[in-house]
């Protein structure tokens, strides 16, 4: 229930600080006064958007903070989700800063808007007229239906699978037309992998078969100066390992009386073999190197083959055309394998939407079951305000086709008139009979709603006298499960209250201020008075206030 509510530079309101009861409450007060601008001030903080207009001084924040009791509606696991510190008491706060910025808190901890959007449905309905227009809408009218039916959890149920469903069946349709059109490109793939299949590429075989043929290209020069290398240091006569072994000889001459040429001969010793092997490989090496016209000419058209294949892919290595390659076969492999997973996907949407299928139906069958009780409890409240030779029928159809909310479309069908036949009401309700329509259909589903609290803003506009009293009479019977607060101008409706409220206005020379307080016994009787004569209260006034309290 609302306990407390807290306005601070609000519209009207400079301060406002007032606490509500358990039951059924009514406010009341002359036009203008500031009754909506309280319900204003809630509505902001149950999450609907504002701006700096609302500012009374432009120069100050707005604060608005409610306080609720939600100990008995479950509300801890939406906390808990949410990351919200729990508390039986929770206070809700909403701040507008003079710049235009928001700021909201559940119990001191900052939310978005949407969150503060959804924790206020599990905590009040507002009820303003222009929610009345809602009663021509068929998801409403649904909603109405199922909330009387308490088909809560089996609609939450449907819609896990619903949205299933929808997600199975997109991405169905967008693996056939991925299958479909990849499938007309797979002879022009499987021609791309075959090409490159064929080639039998190997790592790093362009680099060894350019340094192959530069080779060959130049075999002649390569064994004409390895040869003349050789014969340089091989030759007999004049050859460098001559050369050494003589001038090995002749310091050997005088090794024997000068030591220090010992170090000069181990060095040539080494300097002859170094040599001798030299030109051992430098021979193994003319052997080695021969003119191939043939491997030259197959090596000339492997490598146009590699560049060939890279200008064509856009790439500059065998490396790339062989990722190329594989990307191609996975690409290839994926095609091929389109069918199985086609038929995979159909068959888990199969499944899916058969068990969509059977909760669409118990939806159905107990959307049917409930019209007929809905509308006869609705009918009978309606015959209670007012309305003898009313008829209101609840029309469920199959819509064919699966929705969020199930394959059901509900019409509200109404007539006043006993020789008319029920209509939308669109075309046959008064503004009146829909308030009236509006507060029954309230009354019925209060029964299956855990809703903490319920605002009635002058729903009871149009109707008078003994219509008023009953109107008052069944918000006190909703207020046995719920918290009831009515705004109303009616005597009749506000007599029936537990407490009292009235909204006054305060004005002077300098400003206008709207403010709230709970009436005692006496303030009560001469507030209701006044709704029964006007300002000049009477004996007759008070005599009737009175009598109406009773």
């Amino acid at each position: 229930m609302l306990k407390n509510l807290r306005i601070q530079n609000y519209a009207l309101i400079e301060n406002l600080d007032i606490d509500f009861n358990q039951g059924y409450s009514v406010i009341t007060g002359e036009t203008g006064a500031g009754k909506s601008v309280m319900i204003g001030a809630l509505s902001l903080i149950l999450g609907s958007r504002a701006d700096t207009s609302v500012l009374k001084n432009k120069d100050k924040k707005c604060v608005a903070e409610a306080e609720f009791d939600i100990q008995r509606y479950s509300l801890k696991v939406f906390f808990d989700k949410n990351d919200i510190d729990y508390d039986e008491i929770t206070i809700i706060r909403r701040e507008i800063m003079p710049g235009g910025r928001s700021r909201a808190f559940v119990n001191d901890t900052p939310v978005n808007l949407n969150t503060l959007k959804e924790i206020g449905k599990y905590l009040t309905d507002i009820h303003s007229q222009h929610q009345n227009l809602s009663l021509n809408d068929n998801e409403f009218q649904l909603k109405v239906l199922d909330a009387f039916a308490g088909l809560e959890n089996i609609l939450d149920k449907y819609r896990i699978k619903y949205f299933d469903f929808v997600k199975l069946k997109k991405e169905y349709r967008e693996l056939t037309e991925k299958a479909k059109k990849e499938k007309s490109d797979l002879e022009f793939l499987q021609f791309q992998f075959d090409e490159l299949d064929a080639a039998k590429l190997k790592t790093g075989e362009q680099e060894e078969t350019e340094a192959e043929l530069k080779q060959l290209n130049h075999s002649e020069e390569i064994i004409e100066n390895l040869t003349y290398s050789y014969s340089l240091i091989s030759d007999e006569e004049n050859g460098i390992t001559e050369n050494i072994r003589n001038s090995l000889a002749a310091l050997k001459q005088i090794q024997g009386f000068f030591s220090k040429i010992n170090p000069f001969i181990e060095r040539l010793e080494s300097v002859k073999i170094e040599l001798a092997d030299i030109s051992s490989e430098l021979e193994s090496l003319v052997e080695d190197v021969e003119y191939n016209p043939e491997r030259a000419e197959y090596l000339k058209e492997r490598l146009d083959t590699f560049y060939a294949l890279q200008t064509k892919h856009k790439v500059n290595s065998v490396e790339e055309l062989m990722e190329i390659k594989e990307k191609l076969q996975t690409k290839l492999n994926e095609i091929t394998s389109y069918d199985s997973q086609i038929a995979e996907k159909k068959k888990q949407l199969e499944k899916t939407e058969q068990e969509l299928s059977e909760t669409a139906n118990i939806l159905s069958q107990k959307r049917q079951e409930a019209s007929a009780v809905s509308a006869k409890e609705i009918t009978e409240i309606l015959q209670r305000l007012g309305m003898p030779n009313v008829k209101f029928e609840i029309k469920r159809q199959d819509t064919g086709e699966y929705t969020k909310n199930g394959k059901d479309k509900i019409s509200f069908l109404f007539s006043a008139n006993k020789h008319s036949e029920p209509k939308e009401i669109s075309e046959t309700a008064s503004g009146g009979e829909i308030s009236r329509l509006m507060l029954a259909i309230k009354s019925v589903i209060s029964e299956n709603t855990a809703l903490p609290a319920i605002i009635f803003d002058e729903i009871d506009t149009g109707v008078s006298g003994e219509i008023a009293e009953k109107i008052g009479m069944i918000m006190k019977k909703m207020s046995e499960n719920m918290q009831v607060i009515s705004i109303t101008h009616l005597p009749q409706v506000a007599a029936k209250a537990d407490t009292h409220y009235k909204v006054y206005k305060i004005e002077d020379e300098f400003d206008t201020r709207t403010n709230i307080k709970k009436l005692d016994e006496e303030e009560r009787i001469k507030e209701i008075a006044s709704m029964l004569s006007g300002e000049n209260l009477t004996e007759a006034a008070i005599k009737n206030a009175k009598e109406l309290l009773k």
